[in-house]
């Protein structure tokens, strides 16, 4: 019986021996389908995955006003993103570039950004990995955008490598990791692009995380707090990232 190819033996590609290739291959695949669909722009969007969409959230019927504070989120991610997709078509790909929504595929927030895209009728990006639970591609994926990563950095690698600009929404432990590690890149200067990063809430984040004591600390300095800006209504958030892009296209 003849062996099989190393390329074509299943037991050698998830051996522990060929996890370079398998680290490698989530590399070059989504290089390989970004330069075949022309991706060169993207706005990253970062954000819950446990923010229910309009319908979920009718079904639970909740009354818990923290929660509908949450909820709300998804409805203003999915306005951000289609605004910003109309902008992209109608404004910059006549000039050569189109700004796609990004998001790590999933359900919540990152579903309501692949929507708001696909609402306006503009393609958008899908970075998914698997996770023990919660984590599923959205159907508002454009489906040769849409990607399933087993490592998380090679999964950040994409986030970042076009991004334009980011904005994170509400979220737990998982928006966190990728929001500071975007913004420590950039204080360390260890990033090809500095990318405008924009927070999405001003009571969530200004209660979560005291920006102002770390600086009287010295644990960051002033000059930090310019690496990322603070938006509070999809109509802010438009007003901040627009011009923003537009200094890239003229």
């Amino acid at each position: 019986m003849k062996p099989p190819r190393a390329y074509e033996n299943p037991d050698f590609l998830y051996s522990e021996h060929a996890r370079s290739l398998r680290i490698l291959s989530e590399y070059h695949y989504p290089l390989h389908r970004f330069e075949e669909l022309g991706v060169t722009d993207t706005v990253v969007f970062f954000g819950s995955a446990r923010i229910p969409s309009p319908e979920k959230r009718r079904d639970t019927q909740t009354s818990n006003s923290r929660v509908n504070e949450l909820d709300s989120f998804y409805d203003a991610a999915r306005e951000v993103s289609n605004r910003l997709t109309r902008w992209s078509l109608e404004q910059a790909k006549p000039k050569g570039r189109n700004f796609l929504v990004c998001t790590g595929g999933g359900p919540g927030i990152m579903e309501a950004s692949n929507r708001g895209a696909f609402d306006a009728g503009g393609a958008s990006i899908g970075l998914n990995i698997e996770l023990p639970r919660e984590q599923h591609p959205n159907p508002f994926i454009t489906e040769e955008l849409n990607f399933d990563f087993h490592y998380f950095f090679t999964r950040k690698f994409w986030f970042l490598y076009f991004a334009r600009a980011l904005i994170a929404f509400p979220g737990g432990f998982g928006t966190l990791d990728e929001l500071f590690e975007t913004l420590t890149l950039q204080q360390t200067m260890n990033i090809r692009n500095q990318i405008p990063v924009f927070l999405y809430g001003k009571r969530f984040w200004e209660r979560l995380i005291d920006f102002d004591f770390l600086v009287e600390y010295g644990l960051i300095s002033p000059g930090d707090r310019k690496l990322f800006q603070i938006v509070d209504s999809v109509s802010e958030a438009m007003d901040a990232m627009i011009p923003v892009l537009e200094s890239q296209i003229q």
